[in-house]
């Protein structure tokens, strides 16, 4: 695998094991399920960031969960092995998206602008409160958190890695 701990993006994370046959229980990561199907390859991340080369053989949801059957793992002692693993979405591995969609990892690190070319702040992550999306700035003053939506965010240009913003006064003071 050529890929880079750090390049690789959680679509998932190994809940725990399931059954006698290796299926695991999977967290989803992502907001394109469909990705998920039999024959993919994934890479597996280890908490220490070691990699697993990984095929999905075989998935079904089971009482609203998605279980999981990797090629290889067929018993509950190598389920178990996989607990509290990432499942990585291999480079290239990028799910066709809706007009104005952005992956949360494309945001990290994006300069945010005013609607004039002020600097406001440096992106640290785009999370999900209560549902909604919220960018997390570094900024002079310290971490803000502004709601990524229309008509707050003006522009996303992730080839420049810029963000412009149209803060209403105090919401970054």
């Amino acid at each position: 695998m050529d890929a880079r701990p750090s390049d690789l993006v959680a679509v998932g994370r190994v809940v725990k094991p399931h059954g006698l046959r290796g299926e695991v229980v999977v967290a989803l990561l992502t907001d394109f399920p469909d990705r998920f199907r039999p024959g993919l390859a994934v890479a597996l991340r280890d908490a220490s960031g070691a990699l697993r080369p990984a095929r999905i053989a075989g998935l079904r949801t089971h009482q609203g969960r998605l279980l999981v059957r990797f090629d290889g793992i067929d018993s509950p002692e190598a389920a178990e092995a996989l607990r509290d693993v990432d499942v990585c979405a291999l480079p290239g591995d990028v799910p066709e998206r809706p007009e104005g969609f952005v992956f949360h990892h494309e945001v990290e690190g994006c300069a945010a602008v005013d609607r004039a070319g002020t600097p406001l702040g440096t992106v640290r992550d785009l999370v999900e409160v209560a549902g909604r999306p919220l960018l997390r700035l570094d900024t002079p003053l310290g971490e803000r958190e502004v709601p990524f939506t229309h008509p707050l965010v003006v522009d996303v240009d992730l080839g420049r890695k810029r963000i412009v913003l149209d803060p209403p006064p105090g919401l970054l003071d």
